[in-house]
């Protein structure tokens, strides 16, 4: 009998690697461009590569232009919490939600979009911003048996953020390469998060 080959229970999850959060983007992150080399270069050390994807409907309601009279980055309270408006960014089928270009998104086995409820803003790869409704992310990594996840991307104060505290709630080993990771750091944002993800356990790798 041949030996059943080695399932490997890591995933490298990449997050929101977009036009909209690079330089030139609608809601650039400083220097997002910047970590595609090195992310493409980690995606080959893992079998099971899964992308998340900004991918919001026109007019969605965390846009600061859906809320006359207020401007980009206020926060008001929505019925699931608090919400930055942001600038327009990430619409359905434009530019700006395509992944960057040199992201080489052929390795990847999954595509988890993300945001595309007009009336709720989705952070996290796992839950919407109610911290109720799943993306369907976490089906896939138990059906797949996944118990360990690497998370690169943007932004490291929102999007990476959320995504790693749910994960370590849910019970994944966590780690965030900082590195392969850039920030908004909105308000003191970066320090909050990097706090709040110590304070989960997830590793934090720079």
């Amino acid at each position: 009998m041949t030996a059943a080959a080695k399932t490997d229970t890591r995933a490298l999850i990449v997050i929101d690697v977009q036009t909209g959060f690079c330089p030139g983007g609608n809601l650039a992150v400083p220097g997002g461009d910047e970590i595609v080399p090195g992310i493409n270069a980690l995606m080959v050390d893992f079998d099971h590569v899964i992308l998340t994807q900004d991918w919001h409907p026109a007019g969605h309601s965390s846009f600061a232009s859906s809320h006359p009279g207020r401007a980009p980055y206020e926060v008001i309270d929505m019925p699931y919490g608090a919400q930055v408006l942001w600038p327009d960014h990430c619409i359905q089928g434009t530019r700006d939600a395509a992944f960057h270009p040199d992201l080489h998104t052929d390795r990847a086995r999954a595509v988890i979009r993300k945001g595309f409820n007009p009336a709720v803003d989705s952070y996290s790869a796992f839950f919407e911003n109610d911290h109720q409704t799943p993306t369907g992310l976490e089906g896939l990594l138990r059906a797949l048996n996944i118990t360990d996840l690497t998370l690169v991307g943007l932004a490291t104060d929102f999007c990476v953020n959320f995504s790693a505290l749910d994960a370590a709630r849910l019970g994944f080993d966590v780690a965030v390469r900082e590195d392969l990771s850039r920030a908004i750091d909105l308000d003191g944002s970066l320090a909050a998060a990097r706090t709040a993800m110590e304070k989960a356990g997830v590793a934090l790798i720079s």
